[in-house]
């Protein structure tokens, strides 16, 4: 599961530090590990630190943990709990520390100023500290100017001392292992053709892996529009859902089917087929965060982007819609049982963070209903925020989920969901009501069998 260009590169190029191992820093280092370049990661929570030397992937994200223990096996790659020590031997560090979102909206990047402080104390020559974690516009000055404030070395920011690097990451959780080895864009937000050339070095064994060049893949800029970079890709993706969920919204007052209207958008190729799934809107750790955080960022510079407030507004009604779409095919819900098919807020993860099944549980509870969860991954996190309980129940199986149920929510598309045997589920149901949230499950064939279905923008 490793590159022949591990043992020809490791040597010669750069060695890399990997600052905060969470979903995006250890993919990260595993991804650089496996480019063949030494690697250094460091995980200030000791727990976490000490599972990842054991091969042991805190998060559910398929590829990653045959690649992690491959490269810790050979030692190219190792993990510190010492910030510090990892620093010491790196050449390029990459920070991907956390920016969770603060009570107003914006990003809080005190982790950054940390790690920005811990770098600035232990620099002892020329380092490249490139910022992966997903920041504000101007970050990167915040970031150069606490580590000169904390440094002692000679040469402040700049060439002779250090420099700052934008690098942000477009890893779709899921997929987020090939999206960092088969990346569509690479985007460089530097200050001198010194980190260009450098950090251009650092992919480069990637390149020649996908067989593609510089000029196609690597879009070199100044580190302001790399940081807008990353932000405005995630509000244009949350944007296009919104806007398809509004237009399935209008399918259903008019008669009309989403399914045809989407696959005939997508076909434009001004316009593309991702992200145009109708449902019951998006979720994750990056797109109602990022929506958030770019609008407080155009708020704060005085532009208008209020476009954003009605992007977040009609991703939040998703979940009232939805239970109103519920009530209608399952009837009153104070006393009913109902089965939740998919906790995760997507297929391949088991991140329940911003999670449309969260507020979709809360209000089926909040109406007096019971539930039975079953998602194939996620119900341990999920279990954190609702632990089994009078009315909450967790499946072994989606069959399970729906024995004695008086409706089954479908609310993340897992193959597994699509393989099950409905006939069967039928006859184990209390009443054959299926409430599909992404569309994922073939009407025809549902009512074939018999069940009343209900789905999102379809007749």
């Amino acid at each position: 599961m490793t590159s022949g260009a591990q043992a020809s590169t490791a040597e010669a190029g750069p060695v890399v530090a990997v600052i905060g191992l969470g979903r995006v820093g250890l993919i990260t280092a595993v991804g650089m590990a496996e480019l063949g370049w030494q690697v250094f990661g460091a995980e200030a929570d000791c727990a976490k630190a000490q599972a990842i030397r054991q091969g042991i992937v805190p998060f559910y994200e398929e590829g990653v943990e045959g690649l992690l223990r491959a490269h810790l096996a050979s030692a190219t790659l190792n993990v510190e709990n010492s910030v510090s020590a990892a620093i010491d031997r790196a050449d390029v560090v990459f920070v991907c520390v956390g920016t969770p979102e603060g009570q107003d909206g914006a990003a809080d990047v005190s982790d950054l100023g940390r790690a920005a402080a811990a770098i600035g104390a232990r620099l002892d020559g020329y380092k490249l500290i490139v910022q992966k974690s997903t920041c504000p516009v101007g970050t990167s000055r915040m970031l150069e100017s606490v580590i000169a404030e904390h440094s002692s070395a000679n040469g402040g920011p700049g060439e002779g001392g250090f420099e700052v690097a934008v690098n942000p990451e477009f890893l779709r959780e899921g997929k987020a292992m090939g999206d960092f080895l088969r990346p569509d864009r690479i985007v460089l937000g530097v200050g001198s053709d010194r980190a260009a050339t450098l950090l251009a070095r650092v992919y480069e064994p990637l390149l020649e892996r996908m067989g593609r060049d510089a000029d196609s893949t690597i879009v070199v800029t100044d580190r302001d529009t790399a940081e807008i970079v990353k932000h405005a890709a995630n509000a244009f993706l949350a944007t296009k859902i919104s806007f398809t969920n509004m237009v399935a919204d209008l399918c259903e007052a008019a008669g009309a089917d989403i399914e045809p209207v989407t696959r005939a958008l997508g076909m434009d190729p001004r316009i593309g087929p991702s992200h145009l799934g109708a449902g019951i809107g998006y979720g994750g750790s990056c797109l109602p965060k990022d929506v958030r955080a770019f609008a407080s960022v155009a708020e704060r510079f005085g532009v208008d982007f209020s476009l954003l407030a009605e992007v977040h507004r009609t991703n939040e009604e998703r979940v009232d819609r939805f239970i109103a779409r519920v009530r209608d095919a399952a009837g009153d819900l104070d006393g009913s049982t109902l089965a939740v098919w998919g906790l995760a807020f997507k297929p391949g993860t088991d991140d329940v963070r911003d999670a449309p099944s969260l507020s979709v549980v809360e209000a089926l509870l909040g109406e007096g209903a019971a539930v039975r969860l079953y998602d194939p991954r996620a119900m341990d996190e999920f279990a954190a925020h609702f632990p089994p309980a009078a009315g909450i129940a967790y499946a072994s199986s989606p069959e399970d989920a729906a024995a004695g149920a008086d409706g089954v929510l479908l609310l993340t598309e897992w193959p597994e969901f699509l393989a099950v045997d409905l006939a069967r589920v039928s006859q184990r149901m209390n009443a054959p009501v299926i409430v599909d949230g992404r569309n994922a499950l073939d009407p025809d064939q549902l009512r074939g069998l018999g069940f009343k279905y209900e789905s999102i923008g379809r007749p």
